[in-house]
């Protein structure tokens, strides 16, 4: 989306677009790496988008979720044991371990965060890539 293409947004002076990334696409992702890419562009757009829908009073924002209980999560977790020839669950312990709070974040708490930032609470923050994993502080290194 360009801001010639947020006519409504642009019209009414006001609204909040969320895009959807990743924490991988903040700091890379090994094994994953289109994947990791692909998240990282969505940063510079939301980031790019934030500069010139700022003017309108229309804030971009994009959401890096880690490791989110359900299916996908799931799916990432076998795929990885199969190609390390390890157990899912040395994976699925791997990818919480090296966070500050140790768990999977859960569906809701993203749609919680998404929210806040389509609200007048959130009028300031603009074009930023707010992770939401409890703080993966070393998994990327590995």
């Amino acid at each position: 989306m360009r801001a010639a293409r947020a006519p409504v947004l642009k019209a009414q002076r006001s609204g909040s677009i969320i895009n959807l990334s990743s924490n991988a696409g903040q700091f890379g992702f090994g094994n994953r790496t289109p994947y990791a890419a692909a998240k990282w562009g969505v940063i510079g757009l939301t980031k790019s988008l934030a500069i010139e829908l700022g003017p309108y009073n229309v804030r971009c924002n994009a959401i890096c979720p880690g490791a989110v209980r359900g299916d996908r999560i799931n799916r990432v977790i076998e795929g990885e044991a199969k190609l390390r020839g390890v157990g899912t669950q040395i994976v699925a312990a791997e990818l919480v371990q090296n966070q500050s709070l140790s768990r999977f974040t859960e569906p809701e708490e993203v749609a919680q965060l998404a929210v806040f930032l389509a609200s007048p609470a959130a009028f300031m923050i603009n074009g930023q890539d707010i992770a939401i994993d409890g703080h993966v502080e070393a998994f990327h290194i590995k």
